[in-house]
């Protein structure tokens, strides 16, 4: 019995039912990921390594994936969505059963490293499905929710991780593998007959190329704030905030712990807000509203000389951060359209996330050094500037068609890559 229907959606409010599917195995992939977060650089540690040694297996997972982004999206675009994301699930559960059973240091890190692998691919592909299945005028409530379910999952993660780091160190890893395998059971028997997420071979359909995508200026806007939302939220946020918190603040952990609170509870509030504001009144504005928020925030907790005054910048930063991500992810959505294959369009937007993530902590970690805190979150937020500044510039991509009509967003990028960055769309 076919589960899907093979005709498109009509122009309502209910999600295809593969997108909820999609939204619970996030959030059970983000709790598993939060499972083995505290355990990981004790873990490390255990092998009778230093501090160093324990760094270099949290930051391996990152740049394996920054480094396999562009072979995952070729993969996407050969062999479709679903095959490289079940196939990435299992590479990440098989890499992390293996951490499990590691017994020396370098087998820690070579386990660990192959689930970095697993992860680009399924996050490459996961972020294809979407906007295969999604409807384009609900493109921003989809990746709202999305959004929303892994980060509720990765705040979960760590409290459950915790408890089983008392049993022992090896358990989070043992239980974040078979909860991925489970996962991967259920997403292969909810999707395996799905006329939506499946795609032909002999279709035809367009490729779109990174190349081609990068002459659309809205395209180049999305790059540009997922590069400041990973410098920001990734990178900064999780190495520079402890450190301001105990020198400047004169603060413990636990208050670090408040206000990273803080700005994930302000986060997944606006999600899903922001998403349905950009189905309905365009991807620019939300986009706006929220990087100028990142930038403020993100100034405010540099010149934060009270706890209070912190907390409230964290908010801010929280809102931006939540308003941005809808609005960037729907964006490249239209851009690539529903029935263009464009894998590496894909992975070179995750990849601008992975860059920023790796670069803000050493960019701001030196300033901060050489300078002061304050300036290091003054160029932090001048990340976010920038990127504010790209999507004034970018146009409007929030699909203006009736029920029935062809989404010609990919084919608007095509034509501008032949015809020159500053033709209309209504050039075709």
């Amino acid at each position: 019995m076919t589960e899907t229907s093979t005709t498109t959606p009509t122009r309502g409010t209910t999600l295809p039912r593969e997108i909820w599917v999609l939204v619970g195995a996030s959030f059970l992939i983000a709790i598993g990921y939060g499972l083995i977060a505290p355990a990981l650089p004790n873990f490390a540690v255990s092998f009778d390594v230093g501090v160093t040694a324990a760094s270099v297996v949290v930051s391996a997972f990152a740049f394996v994936r920054l480094a396999f982004a562009p072979l995952s999206g070729r993969m996407v675009t050969r062999f479709g969505e679903r095959p490289v994301y079940l196939w990435g699930l299992l590479i990440v559960a098989a890499g992390t059963l293996a951490t499990a059973a590691a017994v020396e240091y370098w087998q820690l890190l070579l386990f660990r490293s192959l689930s970095g692998v697993g992860s680009t691919m399924f996050t490459v592909s996961a972020v294809g499905l979407l906007i295969r299945i999604a409807p384009p005028h609900l493109r921003g409530r989809a990746s709202g929710l999305w959004g929303t379910s892994f980060l509720l999952g990765g705040i979960a993660g760590p409290i459950v991780g915790s408890g089983l780091v008392a049993v022992s160190l090896r358990a989070p890893f043992l239980a974040y593998g078979l909860a991925l395998l489970l996962t991967t059971a259920f997403v292969w028997w909810q999707l395996r007959r799905s006329t939506l997420v499946s795609r032909a071979d002999e279709d035809g359909e367009p490729v779109l190329t990174f190349r081609q995508a990068l002459r659309h200026r809205t395209y180049r806007a999305a790059l540009a704030s997922n590069f400041a939302n990973g410098w920001v939220v990734f990178g900064v946020r999780m190495s520079l905030i402890p450190l301001f918190v105990t020198a400047v603040l004169l603060r413990g952990e636990e208050f670090t712990g408040v206000a990273l609170a803080v700005f994930a509870a302000a986060n997944a509030a606006v999600l899903l807000i922001s998403g349905r504001f950009a189905d309905t009144r365009g991807r620019k504005p939300p986009a706006l509203l929220g990087l100028a928020l990142l930038a403020v925030g993100t100034v405010l907790l540099g010149q934060a000389d009270s706890p209070w005054l912190f907390l409230v910048a964290s908010l801010i930063a929280g809102f931006g951060s939540g308003a941005v991500n809808p609005a960037q992810n729907a964006a490249v959505a239209d851009v690539l359209g529903a029935k263009a294959r464009g894998g590496s369009v894909l992975a070179g937007f995750q990849m601008a996330a992975d860059v920023g993530a790796v670069l803000g902590p050493l960019a701001a970690g030196a300033i901060a050094e050489q300078w002061s805190y304050g300036a290091a979150f003054w160029l932090t937020g001048g990340v976010a500037a920038v990127a504010l500044v790209t999507w004034i510039l970018a146009t409007e991509t929030l699909p203006r068609r009736g029920p029935g009509e062809e989404d010609h967003a990919a084919r608007d990028a095509v034509v501008e890559d032949r015809c020159g960055l500053d033709c209309p769309s209504r050039c075709r």
